[in-house]
This record gives structure tokens, sequence and C-alpha cells, in this order.
């Protein structure tokens, strides 16, 4: 089987790294032709300094580092995947778009929903393969937790809370989410949001609730809360820059049963753990408690870019519309303040 030739363009996304770390480990599928430094390049603000950038394990070694302009005319190019910061990612999108390029483009899709939904209405228009970066798509609680819905074991839904809270980058992070007129909901909720709307799809009405921390500083709309309202039932997703680590939580409530995660990962060594509360017996699950192990999580985005091979070669179909697509983005910048809802 040939392998995909893909360049990253970008490595300063809070998930450029992690994102070469695992193609790089799936040299059977990829062939990763080189990346784009943006640090020449990118307009909107990042969190992480060139010195961090070197700190950390850096998996760009023995690649090539191309320009822009030679990734988007680079023969024989299958793929891309976009990893420049978040409010520049439509725009250099949109470039890769029109060379007609696959793309996995990191989240969320910037502050201008028109521009977002050029790229989207565009790459379904010439049926160029789209696929958005939520970290959250191939974590195997959250599918089983998705297959539990679909199947109805929990009966109607009730509500659910999500919750994407940390406690990391120090002050500068703070300055990060202050050029973002959504704070830390526009930049982290639209990883739950993503999850929520793919249960129960386009809410009647988002709510935001967008606070800072005291003595934290202003603007930084680092204490947030979104209410999302469907027809009968409630949905909170609440971030925060301040919460102590390892506190990610899911509930989603049904009429017959409940599904709980915290963490909502674990790279730890240890298993993921949820659990499932049920009134009634459901087929092999029974009335009461009944705990649930995913195993041992070795990597967050394999799943999803294997996936992204995929349906490039032909042998899938996306997990996610275009619609999706869209429709997340619209609610993430409801909940963060951007736009006004309209239903």
């Amino acid at each position: 089987m040939k392998k995909l030739k893909v360049i990253q363009i970008g490595i300063q996304h809070e998930h450029a790294t992690g994102k070469m770390n695992t193609l790089r480990k799936m040299e059977d599928i990829f062939e990763v032709a080189g990346y784009v430094d943006d640090r020449s390049f990118s307009r909107t603000s990042v969190y992480l300094a060139n010195e961090d950038l070197q700190a950390w394990p850096w998996p760009y070694s023995g690649l090539r580092e191309f320009t822009l302009e030679e990734a988007l005319n680079y023969p024989g190019l299958d793929a891309v995947l976009v990893e420049v910061p978040n409010n520049d990612l439509a725009e250099i999108a949109l470039l890769c778009m029109k060379k007609g390029l696959a793309m996995h483009v990191d989240k969320p899709g910037g502050e201008d929903p028109a521009r977002f939904k050029e790229l989207v209405d565009g790459c379904k228009a010439a049926d160029i393969p789209l696929q958005m970066g939520y970290m959250y798509r191939g974590n195997p609680a959250m599918n089983f937790c998705r297959k539990l819905f679909q199947e109805g074991i929990l009966g109607d839904i009730l509500e659910i809370e999500m919750d994407m809270s940390h406690c990391y980058g120090g002050e500068r992070y703070q300055h990060y989410l202050a050029g973002f007129k959504g704070g830390v909901m526009y930049n982290l909720g639209c990883h739950n949001i993503d999850f929520i709307v793919s249960l129960l799809g386009r809410p009647d009405k988002v709510t935001p609730f967008l606070k800072n921390v005291r003595g934290t500083l202003p603007g930084a709309l680092n204490n947030t809360l979104a209410v999302l309202e469907y027809p009968n039932a409630l949905v909170t997703v609440r971030v925060s820059a301040h919460r102590a680590w390892g506190t990610r939580k899911l509930t989603v409530a049904g009429t017959v049963g409940t599904f709980e995660l915290s963490p909502h990962e674990r790279f730890d060594g240890k298993e993921l753990t949820a659990t499932l509360h049920l009134r009634e017996d459901r087929g092999e699950y029974k009335a009461g408690v009944n705990p649930l192990t995913f195993g041992k999580q070795f990597d967050r985005y394999i799943d999803q870019l294997t996936e992204f091979a995929q349906v490039i070669r032909g042998e899938a179909t996306p997990a996610y519309s275009y619609e999706h697509e869209y429709l997340v983005h619209e609610v993430t910048l409801a909940a963060a303040g951007c736009t006004t809802w309209s239903k």
C-alpha cells in the first residue's frame, strides 16, 4: 500500500508537536515530507515562546523544513496538517483548499464564522477531505458513551455536564487567553462542544457566562461556563484555567442510565475507567453500578489520523460531516460570547 505523502504546516499550535510525534509513529501509513515553521508569518498570538518549543521533545529532527509556498506546491503531496495558531487556521486552510489538498485542521477555526464557513462550503463543493482536530474523537470511553446513547441504553437524555478545566501555562497563558474574545471557552470548550453536538445536534439556545478568576489578568476570561438548551435536555460546558489538574469530567444522564468519566484521559500508565449507573437491566449491563475499563491510552491522535488516511484513500466515509464541523464552530463561537446564537 502506497504511503500518503504529508507536510505539517505550522509548529506553534498547542497540539502541533503531538501531531507530528504521532505522524512519525505511523510510518506504515504516512510519509512525512517535512514541515513549515510558521513563526515568520503567523499573525495571531501564541502561548508557546520559542524557548518552549526548543525545550519540548523536538519531533522535527531530520525532516526537511519548507516555506509555506514550497509546501503548497510540493509535487505529489496527498495531504497537510494545519497546525498554525488558532486564529490563523482558517486562512492557511483556505490556501490549502485552493490547492485541492486533503487537510486535518486543528481547533478552533477562528473567530470569523464567515471565513470558516467559506472553508467548509468550499471543501464540500470540491469533495476535499476536511477533518477538524478535536482531541476526543479517538477517546475510547467517549466513543463508548456515544454508542450507549445511540442504542438507547441511557434512555432520553436529561443533562450533560462536561468540564475541560486545567491549571497549566502560568502568566503567559493568561495573556494568550486575553487575545481571544472568548478566552478559555473559545480555546478549549470546542472539544466539549464537538462531543455534545455529536450526541444532541443543534441546540435551541446557547448562553455564555465568561468570568475572570480574582487577581488574574483582566480580560483573560479564564473561568467560563456555557449552557446549551435542548427541547428536553440541559447541557453545561465548564472551562477554567485555574482548576486542579486531573479533574476533567463528563456526565451524561438519561432517564434510564448515567455515564460518568473522570478524568477524560489517562497517559500515566493507568487504565482509563468510567462508570455506568442503570435504573434497570439493559442488555449485558445490570441495574446498579457497572464499572467500565478501556485499557491504557498510548496516543491521543492515532485513531483520528488513521481515519483521515482511510478517507483520503476512499476506504471510509468521514465519521463527522462537513455540516457537523460547521455546527461545532457555530456553537463554540456562541458559547464563547463571540456571536449571538440563532436557532
